[in-house]
């Protein structure tokens, strides 16, 4: 009877997946199968943040997986980051789901890091904390007890972009650029230490308007005519940024989400960029 259950659970998340097309999972499907040995749930966010987390959630901070070499909260080897993935549980082989405290770019950040060392099953909880809080599930202060596994990374450098194919992209029609920060970070105008602007011919999406005000992922309608409005659209390699590209991963997943075949995150991101002073920027 257990395994009919769950049969015809993941028949509804199935369903579910394929007609939403994002990577995402409700906290209600995911507090029913969240004891299944098949899911591990990773905090994606600082580690003051999992003091009170999601029953049976592991703490993973993104920023666990990064280093600051060359410049900083740029990704570790991936042998690196799959040897902390291991130690705290996740396996390749298991659905991971993400989430963090409801800002969806650290979970973004995640799922990004995760796809890009070709983890098969990732998804985001819609809403992250913020949905699980609200749809009263269980939480806890309490460190989850788990086994050391093994992930085994199987790279996809596709979903990486380095700084030479942002130079190629520059001024290149099959490609757009799109800035994940906001507006007056992109123009130049915020109070920052950096070269104020943009890479040259970025487009500006801020991470947080493919979000509505309760923190879930706007619908697939909304997310394709806001970005085809600014000229993200399919036939284009789409290279995603941010100051350190932590806010990219969102708009990496929404993107993938709606069937965009060729998306990237620029992981050295516009501090790498504008760091070395014979790149450009506007």
């Amino acid at each position: 009877m257990k395994q009919n259950k769950l049969f015809l659970l993941a028949i509804v998340l199935f369903v579910a997946s394929a007609l939403s097309a994002q990577d995402l999972i409700s906290a209600n499907e995911l507090a029913k199968i969240s004891k299944n040995n098949d899911i591990v749930v990773v905090w994606a966010g600082a580690q003051d943040g999992y003091k009170v987390h999601i029953t049976g959630s592991v703490s993973i901070p993104h920023s666990s997986l990064c280093t600051n070499e060359p410049v900083r909260n740029v990704i570790q080897s991936p042998e690196a980051m799959a040897k902390i993935l291991g130690s705290e549980g996740v396996s390749s082989d298991k659905t991971i789901v993400v989430y963090d405290e409801g800002s969806g770019k650290y979970a973004g950040r995640m799922y990004w890091m995760l796809k890009y060392l070709g983890a098969p099953n990732v998804k985001m909880l819609n809403g992250n904390m913020k949905a699980w809080k609200a749809s009263r599930k269980p939480i806890t202060g309490a460190p989850s007890k788990v086994a050391a596994t093994t992930f085994t990374p199987k790279v996809d450098a596709n979903q990486l972009a380095t700084m030479d194919e942002v130079k190629k992209a520059v001024g290149n029609s099959s490609y757009v650029m799109v800035d994940a920060r906001t507006p007056e970070e992109h123009a130049g105008t915020a109070d920052t230490q950096l070269r104020p602007g943009h890479i040259p011919g970025a487009v500006n999406v801020n991470y947080e308007t493919v979000l509505d005000a309760k923190g879930l992922l706007k619908s697939n309608d909304e997310l394709k005519s806001m970005f085809e409005s600014k000229g993200v659209t399919k036939d284009k390699t789409v290279i995603a940024y941010c100051e350190t590209s932590v806010r990219a991963g969102i708009i990496y997943l929404a993107l993938k989400g709606l069937g965009y075949p060729n998306v990237k995150v620029y992981d050295g991101a516009y501090l790498e960029w504008q760091s070395t002073s014979s790149n450009e920027v506007e």
